[in-house]
């Protein structure tokens, strides 16, 4: 008997679920996911592709508002990303960054060029001391693949077209002896390319 009660008490994660964890928690700002411990429930068939669709089920999350919210409890734990309130913690998938940064604006030239970003969701962060940029590049086509630190971990991939536009704003720097094509902001220079490879 009891174990069949036991087992009557143990529910599955539901995207809904989570969801309406995360609206009970009343906050000003994003919630204080770093300060949550719940227990690790597993994870629930949620993935965020390359381009920031969110799906649940292999369908596409239709309410940018529940994207949105769900965004607002991302955490991710070493390589592991996990929705977390302060009854349940679920891992889900990331094909590659959780954000896509689909726009910037840039004021000022040179040291003192300020780049801030915005993401598919809505945030924003000034590229700088606290929200790097960052360039990896494919080991085979040397295609380069350009991120920005959103917020505790969580970057957004840089999309084409604002790439394109930041390579036109960038500057070459003299870094550790070697010269490289890159990007300021807030005085930090960030390397894209040493400028010898550029053709």
């Amino acid at each position: 008997m009891a174990k069949e009660e036991m087992a009557q008490n143990i529910v599955k994660p539901s995207a809904e679920g989570i969801a309406a964890s995360a609206r009970a928690v009343k906050t000003r700002g994003l919630p204080p996911v770093h300060l949550w411990n719940p227990p690790d429930c597993g994870d629930i068939d949620m993935r965020i592709a390359r381009d920031g669709t969110w799906f649940y089920l292999g369908t596409p999350i239709g309410r940018p508002e529940l994207v949105r919210l769900f965004s607002t409890i991302l955490r991710k734990d070493g390589d592991r990303y996990v929705l977390v309130t302060p009854v349940e913690k679920v891992g889900i998938q990331v094909d590659d960054a959780p954000f896509v940064a689909v726009d910037f604006t840039a004021t000022g030239t040179g040291p003192n060029q300020t780049l801030t970003f915005e993401t598919n969701l809505g945030d924003t962060a000034t590229a700088g001391r606290a929200h790097p940029i960052r360039v990896e590049r494919d080991a085979q086509t040397g295609e380069p693949a350009p991120y920005v630190l959103i917020r505790a971990d969580l970057e957004a991939l840089i999309d084409r077209k604002s790439f394109y536009r930041l390579v036109d704003i960038g500057a070459h720097h003299d870094v550790e002896g070697t010269s490289w094509f890159g990007l300021w902001s807030q005085a930090h220079f960030f390397p894209v390319i040493p400028s010898a490879e550029l053709s």
